[in-house]
């Protein structure tokens, strides 16, 4: 009878796995239990926010949490829940949702490495409550609700690489500033769609039951916008405007840029 070579436990690949698989329980259990506040007090400083946005107050969770936050004086709500991350794909899952008052959108982002990010999201936008910052901009004052049916926004190489969407309203009352006086008529339900363009994100507005534009925008990479209104616009509002013109007639055009030094 010979004795059996004995053979220690603790070999080096398995010493290895058990120190990969402690790291893994720490960190995980870093996403799980740590507060969402205490990280962000500490990350706060090195974040670059836009001017318009402040965060009040974080709470809950790395895991799932909730922040408030004020964008150009407006309260939000959000709410995150991270989801298990796929090894295979290289994308961490998360369940996040926007929300005010009235108002709520709510979705999906999986964000990959090394830097590119994929929501999908639908919601309701209650118009009435940003009433102040619709007249503060010169825009038309729509009554009701906006419905997003569908929002897909996929983002890499440091820009929107594909846009779609689509927005209905169900019609009714509509008012804009006219000079010293206010314009306003009935409009039968509309629907917003968005699409990508080689330049950028293009939205068209149409009636639901209609056979083409009453208006559109192109949001271009360089920070320039343009607006164009038809003569089918004009046609739903019931305004006056010579019978010579065709509804697919071009009656109103703006191109400005939505970022300083764009063009």
């Amino acid at each position: 009878m010979s004795d059996a070579e004995s053979k220690s436990f603790l070999r080096p690949g398995k010493l290895v796995l058990l120190v990969l698989l402690g790291l893994f329980i720490y960190l995980g259990a870093l996403i799980v239990f740590v507060p969402a506040g205490w990280v962000w007090h500490k990350a706060s400083p090195h974040v670059l926010l836009p001017a318009q946005v402040q965060v009040l107050q974080v709470s809950g969770r790395v895991w799932d949490g909730a922040a408030r936050l004020a964008v150009a004086g407006f309260p939000l709500r959000v709410e995150w829940q991270l989801g298990w991350p796929s090894v295979t794909r290289l994308e961490q899952p998360v369940r996040i949702s926007v929300a005010s008052l009235q108002s709520e959108v709510s979705g999906d982002i999986a964000i990959g490495w090394p830097a590119n990010a994929r929501l999908n999201a639908r919601g309701t936008i209650a118009v009435a409550e940003f009433e102040e910052l619709i007249q503060r901009s010169g825009g038309a004052m729509i009554e009701g609700d906006v419905s997003i049916d569908r929002l897909v926004l996929e983002w890499a190489d440091d820009r929107i690489i594909r846009a779609d969407g689509l927005g209905r309203w169900a019609g009714g009352s509509v008012s804009w500033p006219m000079g010293d006086q206010t314009g306003q008529a009935k409009f039968p339900p509309m629907q917003a769609t968005m699409d990508t363009t080689s330049g950028g994100v293009a939205l068209v507005i149409a009636e639901q039951a209609g056979s083409g534009p009453a208006a559109d925008a192109s949001i271009l990479w360089s920070g320039m916008m343009e607006l164009r209104v038809y003569k089918r616009m004009i046609d739903l509002a019931g305004q006056p405007w010579p019978d010579s013109a065709s509804p697919d007639d071009i009656v109103f055009r703006v191109r400005q840029p939505l970022l300083p030094g764009a063009r």
